[in-house]
């Protein structure tokens, strides 16, 4: 009996082993993170995602929210509410610790200020915030931090560019849009109609400086956001400050020969040929060397900006508003990450080898974590090559912005390349909760992570858009129908699907909304 007993107990014990969820940590909450977390299986892992934002943010859609075609939570989905459940810390990782697969997580749940006042800086910067800091364990860690605008050092551009990578960025540049319009509409300092001068009035040319919007990149969020801009202008606004109109300008500049250089040349030179006829200025071969608060009462009381550009020597030119959408830099953490040396343990026991100690291969270009064709981090052994082909971080995976497959470095940094590493992985995953650290048991089972390239979208503003796939090549309105098409139908949530088209019916029966709040 006593040896039934032990048996059974034995046999408890191992089913107990057996069943127990994996514990996977998220890192991030942008279409890596949230994609990789919506598919991973919740009756095979325990998933924890950690997020200094507890939503996912459709950003294809973005530059309609910032003219108000839409609304902003018709492109947020909430982590919490991911299908099966999934536990949730809002919160900046701190410090991942390899070898005792722990990470040191700082929350960051209570805002300093109210959003609409946060000054829009990019690239953020994972900072100590003073609040509760705890640790978080994982048994395979999936790193999906993204990236950050790159300013390249340039004076001016994070304290008074305006960005475009999240709600809070296009809230922000909503507000200064239509106070800019507002600010200009009080009568000029030429007087009114009975021959007074208001006090401190703008003159016209001052109204011109304001209503200058300078938009620096020209990749598709630049573009997009242009185009955005220009049907708010000449569809709703144009209605309610027509004597302002003739006044407004809207200047693309970049550093390339051409814009959206993703495009072959005849759809790039259509989309310069749109621009052009919508009265919207693209300066292509043109460096930005310094943006500053403009001279006099034109910057200290209305927020006038003077921008320097090279090609134009000393001459500085004036704007309202600047939109910066170019370059990436790698995330603060990743930074951390690729410098520090770890011992990997080296069994359950979490026993150190401390005389091996490694670090995760960095790309020199990018800064990004090199990974393998699974999208596993690769190691070093301390030196800046690898320290074998076979070598890799076990239980950790990278994947997104953050992320460089090392057999093939072409792969774009775009929300179409994240959303595909993150479905294979999670398919990959969900095959098997048996741990494949060992890299031939991943090359038996796994096939490698192959891109599919299922075309390039941008909107041009006056219902024209492009694209272009290794099928075909539109342009125009057949182009518009299959942006908003694709857009919608990647929409995450059955919600947001229903929420989206409501809005572009609502902004074209009604005209967008135009409030300031």
């Amino acid at each position: 009996m006593e040896k039934l007993l032990k048996s059974i107990i034995f046999t408890h014990s191992l089913l107990s082993i057996d069943t127990k969820k994996q514990r996977v940590v998220i890192l991030g909450s942008g279409w890596a993170g949230y994609t990789f977390s919506r598919t991973l299986d919740p009756s095979k892992y325990e998933r924890i995602v950690i997020s200094p934002r507890s939503y996912f943010v459709f950003t294809p859609l973005l530059a309609s929210t910032s003219v108000g075609t839409l609304e902003f939570r018709a492109v947020l989905e909430s982590v919490r509410r991911l299908p099966g459940g999934v536990r949730f810390y809002q919160g900046w990782a701190d410090e991942v610790d390899f070898s005792r697969k722990v990470i040191r997580v700082e929350a960051n749940a209570v805002d300093p200020l109210p959003d609409a006042l946060l000054p829009s800086i990019s690239p953020q910067t994972n900072q100590p915030l003073g609040n509760e800091i705890f640790d978080v364990e994982y048994d395979k860690l999936v790193i999906a931090v993204g990236a950050y605008s790159q300013t390249f050092g340039i004076p001016g551009v994070r304290e008074h560019a305006h960005f475009l990578r999240d709600v809070g960025d296009a809230r922000r540049i909503r507000l200064r849009v239509l106070s800019l319009f507002e600010q200009c509409s009080y009568p000029t300092s030429s007087g009114d109609k009975n021959g007074r001068i208001a006090e401190n009035a703008l003159s016209e040319e001052e109204k011109r400086s304001l209503l200058h919007f300078v938009v620096v990149g020209g990749g598709p969020t630049g573009i997009e956001f242009a185009a955005e801009l220009h049907d708010l202008i000449h569809e709703d606004l144009k209605a309610m400050y027509p004597e302002l109109i003739p006044l407004v300008r809207i200047t693309v500049y970049d550093i390339a020969p051409k814009v959206l250089p993703m495009f072959d040349q005849a759809l790039a030179q259509y989309a310069m040929d749109t621009f052009a006829r919508q009265g919207i200025e693209v300066r292509t071969e043109h460096h930005l060397e310094r943006i500053r608060v403009a001279d006099g009462a034109l910057g200290d009381a209305h927020g006038g900006l003077s921008i320097k550009i090279k090609e134009y020597g000393d001459d500085e030119i004036n704007a309202g508003l600047v939109v910066w959408s170019t370059g990436l830099m790698q995330n603060p953490l990743v930074e951390q990450l690729v410098s520090k040396e770890f011992a990997i343990a080296k069994d359950s026991a979490l026993e150190q080898d401390k005389t091996s100690l490694h670090r995760l291969l960095k790309d020199p270009k990018t800064g990004g974590i090199f990974t393998d064709r699974y999208l596993r981090a690769r190691i070093t052994d301390g030196q800046d090559t690898a320290a074998g082909t076979g070598d890799v971080l076990p239980d950790v995976y990278v994947m997104g912005d953050c992320a460089v497959i090392e057999a093939d470095r072409s792969l774009p940094k775009t929300a179409q390349v994240a959303s595909q590493q993150a479905g294979y992985l999670a398919k990959q995953l969900n095959k098997s909760t048996q741990s494949l650290s060992n890299p031939t048991d991943v090359s038996n089972s796994w096939k490698p992570f192959k891109f599919r390239n299922w075309g390039t979208l941008t909107y041009l503003g006056g219902w024209k858009a492009i694209h272009q796939s290794s099928a075909d090549e539109l342009r125009g309105w057949v182009a518009w129908i299959v942006w908003r098409g694709a857009y919608l139908t990647r929409s995450m949530s059955v919600r947001n699907k229903l929420m989206v088209p409501v809005y572009w019916f609502v902004s074209w029966l009604f005209g967008r909304d135009i409030s300031r709040f």
